[in-house]
Order: structure tokens, then sequence, then C-alpha cells
């Protein structure tokens, strides 16, 4: 069973489709002995997202909870095939930590080329971390091309435990996304995207799909919190 040191992306009850508070999924992030989670609600274009000054006043929060560092962070939407947000430059710059993704809500399923190009350019995006659940079938895409590109522009990929849950990524999908992150030694993140707290670090699905592709430990950044750590500074300061 892999162990992770920080689960990197988790929902709130700012965004109203998930059922926990920020206090219940530390609580329960520390249970699973992480030394980090961060809080990535939706943006503002989902639905049900929180207003802006949601993320803007995450300064409030202590820079530990339960012991936990809680990074200050969003889950931002891709849009468009030109990679562009729903989030300016100017909040992004204020936070620690940022998944982009494509949702069906904030994004049309386009063909393959449409969507290899969004994720192509959002890979331009200065203060993207994290590339969110790249394995949605509803978003097909060129996964070797944007793999490739995901390595040059040091964008983080994510293996999201929630959508293999859910099946809205297929084990075949997810599977090949790590045979390739492997092959051109891309660091990936296995997050759950957790709706509720107590689903915070359980990624037994996402373990065994790394057990199976022979995934190398060293390349799963997140069993490591101090890379993270490192990872965060080097890109938006010294925030510790």
């Amino acid at each position: 069973m892999i162990r992770i040191e920080a689960d990197l992306h988790t929902h709130t009850v700012a965004s109203t489709h998930a059922y926990s508070t920020i206090l219940e999924n530390c609580r329960c992030a520390a249970e699973q002995g992480h030394k980090a989670i961060g809080m990535t609600d939706h943006a503002m274009g989902m639905p049900d997202s929180p207003h802006s000054w949601h993320f803007e006043n995450l300064k409030a929060l202590p820079r530990k909870i339960c012991g936990v560092y809680v990074l200050r962070g969003i889950e931002a939407d891709i849009i468009d095939r030109e990679g562009e947000l729903d989030v300016s430059d100017g909040l992004l710059a204020k936070l620690e930590w940022v998944v982009a993704s494509m949702h069906s809500w904030t994004f049309s399923p386009g063909n393959e080329e449409k969507n290899t190009q969004a994720y192509l350019n959002v890979c331009e995006k200065k203060w993207v971390d994290v590339i969110g659940h790249p394995t949605t079938k509803k978003f097909p895409y060129d996964m070797e091309r944007c793999v490739k590109r995901f390595k040059e522009c040091e964008k983080l990929v994510e293996i999201n435990e929630s959508s293999l849950l859910t099946r809205k990524s297929l084990p075949e999908t997810a599977g090949e996304l790590l045979r390739l992150c492997k092959r051109y030694e891309v660091p990936v993140v296995i997050n759950t995207d957790a709706h509720f707290c107590e689903l915070v670090g359980r990624i037994d699905l996402a373990s065994q799909l790394v057990e199976e592709t022979g995934f190398p430990r060293e390349l799963i950044y997140n069993t490591e919190w101090e890379r993270i750590r490192e990872h965060i500074i080097k890109k938006h300061g010294e925030i510790f």
C-alpha cells in the first residue's frame, strides 16, 4: 500500500456538493498521519463554487490545523482550448496550490484535438501546480503528447482516487497515464479529491494501479511532504 504524506486535492462545504468542514478534513488528515493537506475548493466557474472572497480570505486560516499544514489552494477550471482558467492570475498569485482540471460544467467536451490543445496550453499558466484528474473519460486527448509537455513545463500529474471510485476514470486509462509518466519520468501526485472527510488520504485503488504498472515510488511526489514543500517554495515563495 502506498502511503502519502499530503493529500493535495480535497473539498469542503464551501463547494456545496461536498460534505465536510476544513476542521473535519484536517482531523482526518492528522489521523492518517499526514503532514499537509491541500484545501482546493472549486473556482468560481462551477455552479456551486464559493465566492472569490473565500479564496482571498484563506490567509485567515492558521498555518497548521490539528498539526497538519494547510495549503491555501483552489481547483481551477480549464474553460477553453486556449487553456484559459476561470480564475484571474491576480488571485492565483495569492494562493499556494493550484490544481487545473476539466469539468463538463465549464468545458464543453470536444474532440481529441480540442482537449489536447487545452491541456497543452494550460501548461503555460505559471501558477498551475497540478493537472487534475486527466483521465476522465469525457475528455479523451493525445496522452503521450501531453505527458511530454507536462514534463517540459514541470507540471505534476494527478492520479485521482475519486475518479477511480466513481468510474469517471477507467483503470485502463489511469494505468496508461502511469505507464507514460514512468516512461518519460514525469512526477505524479496521488490525491483523493475527497468530498467527505473520511475519504481523505484513502487511496486504495490508486495504490493498486501503482503496483500493477510498476510505477516508481520516487516519482510519486506526495509520498514525501518535503518534496512538495520544496516545490511550493520554488514556485510560490517562502510561505512556511
